[in-house]
C-alpha cells in the first residue's frame, strides 16, 4: 500500500483547488509585476479565462499558476521559471493527451475510476473523513470533487501512456552509445558522485504446513463463493494481503513483459476469460486470479493474496540463525559471499553473493546521494568490511524476515570513465535519442493539430513553433 503523506496532499490540494477552474475567477498577483515580452510575470490582476487550447484541451490562465504551486509545494525553486516556459509544458501535457485520443489509446473509465478511488481512500484514511476531504479541498460538495479528480486523473493517464508510446521503441546499441560518449567534450564528462555496492543476507521464518494449508484453504472458500454468485472484486478488497491492489478490487493489466514472478504471469495467461485459478503459491503467498478480459497480449485481472503468519517462535529461530550467520563470518569460517550462496533465502540475490541491483539504474551501484532513505539508514555508519546487526525487515509483499548487510565496495565521486560507467553511459545515450524521438514527434504533431494561443501570450519565446510561425 502507497500511503499517503502531507506533501502529497499539499500537492493534490493545489491541483484541485486550481485545475478546471470557471472563467471570471479573480487571480491575486503581485503588484508591481509587469508582463514583459520573455517572462510575462503576473499582472496585480488577473481575470481567469481560456489561454490558450490544444485540440479539445484548453488551458486556462489559473493553470499556469496552479502549477507553480505545485512545484513550490513540493520544495521545488520557481524563481528560474517564467509563465511563457510554464505554458509551454502545459502545451506539451495537452498534445499528449489529444494525440492519444486521436491514437485511440483508451483509457478506460473504471481504470480512471479504481484509481480515483484508491486515491480517496488514502486521503480519507489521512484526514479522518470523506467530508474533511472535501472541506480541506475547498469543493462545494463529493460530485464536484469527485469530477475535477477523475478529470485530472483521466488527462494524466492519457499523457502518460501517449509519452510511453512515443518512446517505447526507441532503443540504443553499444555503437550508439561508443558514438555519444566520444562526442562529449572532455571538460564536460558528466560527473557520477560516490557510490557503494552492498550485498545481504537474508533469512525467512519457517511457515508450517498447517498455516499454509489453513491460507489454501480460506482461497478455495473465497473461490467457492465468487462461483457462487458473489462479487470478487469485493472480496479482494476486505480479504486481500496485497498492499498495492487491495483498494483497487485486485485489479491488474499485465502482458507479457510485466515485471511480475514467472508463477503468476504463467497462472495469469493459462486462464481464460471468467474463469478462477485454483490457489497456487508464489514467493509472496498464495493467490487466485480471475480472468476478466483478454485483450491481444494484455490480461486484465484481479487477484487475492492471502500471506501465511509467522509465529513468534518461527520468527527467533530466524533471528537466531542469522546470527550464527553472522558470527561465521566474523570468525573467518565463511566469506559472506559464500554464505549469501548457500544460506541466504533470498533467491533474487544469493547467485550473485547476496550483492543488490539498485531498481532504478540495473547496475549494482548505489549513488549515496538518490540512495533510498531506509537502505541509507542501514548501511550508512557501517565501516568497510563491517556487518550490520540483525535487522528485521517487515516486507509489505513478502512479510517479515531478518537481514544482515555489508558494503561490498566503495567507489569515490568521479568523472565518467567509459569502460567503467558504461551502463550509466547508455542510460545517457538512450534518454538523449528518446528526447530527440519526441522532439521529432512534437514537430510533427503541432503542425497538423488544432492549436491556438490568445493575447499577451502570442510573445512568448518558445522551445517548439507553438505559434506555427
Amino acid at each position: 500500500m502507497r500511503f499517503i503523506n502531507k506533501r502529497w496532499i499539499v500537492t493534490l490540494a493545489t491541483v484541485l483547488c486550481f485545475a478546471y477552474t470557471q472563467a471570471q475567477e479573480i487571480i491575486k498577483e503581485p503588484e508591481k509585476a509587469k508582463p514583459t515580452k520573455d517572462s510575462l510575470k503576473p499582472r496585480k490582476l488577473k481575470i481567469d479565462g481560456i489561454i490558450a487550447t490544444v485540440g479539445d484541451y484548453n488551458i486556462l490562465e489559473s493553470d499556469i499558476d496552479k502549477s507553480f504551486l505545485e512545484l513550490t509545494s513540493q520544495g521545488n525553486s520557481i524563481k528560474d521559471i517564467t509563465r511563457c516556459q510554464m505554458l509551454g509544458k502545459l502545451l506539451e501535457d495537452r498534445l499528449y493527451a489529444h494525440q492519444a485520443v486521436q491514437d485511440s489509446i483508451v483509457v478506460k473509465d473504471e481504470e480512471v475510476k479504481e484509481r480515483m478511488n484508491e486515491q480517496i481512500s488514502y486521503m480519507v484514511e489521512q484526514l479522518g473523513s470523506m467530508e474533511k476531504v472535501i472541506e480541506y479541498f475547498k469543493k462545494k460538495n463529493e460530485d464536484e470533487f469527485r469530477s475535477e479528480l477523475f478529470d485530472i486523473i483521466k488527462m494524466n493517464k492519457l499523457t502518460s501512456e501517449m509519452q510511453r508510446k512515443v518512446v517505447d521503441n526507441v532503443e540504443i546499441t553499444p555503437e550508439e552509445t561508443r558514438t555519444f560518449f566520444k562526442a562529449i567534450p572532455q571538460n564536460e564528462l558528466p560527473v557520477f558522485g560516490a557510490e557503494m555496492e552492498v550485498a545481504q543476507i537474508v533469512v525467512q521464518p519457517k511457515i508450517s504446513d498447517e498455516e499454509k494449508q489453513r491460507v489454501i484453504n480460506r482461497l478455495k472458500e473465497i473461490r467457492a463463493e465468487v462461483l457462487a454468485g458473489a462479487s470478487f472484486k469485493t472480496r479482494a478488497v476486505i480479504y486481500s494481503d496485497d498492499r498495492g491492489s487491495a483498494s483497487n478490487g485486485g485489479y491488474y493489466k499485465i502482458n507479457r513483459k510485466t515485471q511480475f514472478v514467472r508463477e503468476f504471469k504463467d497462472v495469469a495467461f493459462s486462464l481464460g476469460e471468467g474463469e478462477i485459478s485454483e490457489p497456487f503459491e508464489t514467493e509472496f503467498g498464495y493467490h487466485i486470479i480471475m480472468v476478466e478480459k483478454i485483450k491481444g497480449q494484455e490480461v486484465e485481472l484481479r487477484h487475492i493474496l492471502l500471506m501465511p503468519k509467522v509465529s513468534d517462535q518461527a520468527l527467533n529461530e530466524a533471528k537466531e540463525k542469522i546470527i550464527l550467520i553472522k558470527k561465521r563470518i566474523e570468525n573467518g569460517e565463511i566469506s559472506f559471499a559464500e554464505a549469501a550462496r548457500t544460506l541466504s533465502d533470498e533467491k533474487e540475490t544469493r547467485a550473485n553473493g547476496g550483492t543488490l541491483i539498485n531498481p532504478k539504474t540495473q547496475d549494482t551501484h548505489f549513488e549515496l546521494t538518490k540512495m533510498d532513505p531506509s537502505l541509507y539508514s542501514e548501511v550508512s555508519n557501517l565501516k568497510d568490511n563491517q556487518i550490520s546487526q540483525p535487522i528485521l525487515d517487515d516486507d509489505p509483499r513478502a512479510g517479515k524476515k531478518y537481514k544482515i548487510i555489508t558494503i561490498t565496495n566503495r567507489i569515490d565521486e568521479h568523472t565518467a570513465d567509459y569502460s567503467k560507467d558504461y551502463i550509466k553511459i547508455k542510460e545517457l545515450a538512450l534518454k538523449e535519442k528518446q528526447i530527440k524521438e519526441i522532439a521529432k514527434w512534437t514537430e510533427e504533431k503541432i503542425k497538423e493539430t488544432y492549436i491556438k494561443i490568445n493575447g499577451e501570450y502570442r510573445d512568448c519565446t518558445f522551445l517548439n513553433n507553438w505559434l506555427k510561425k
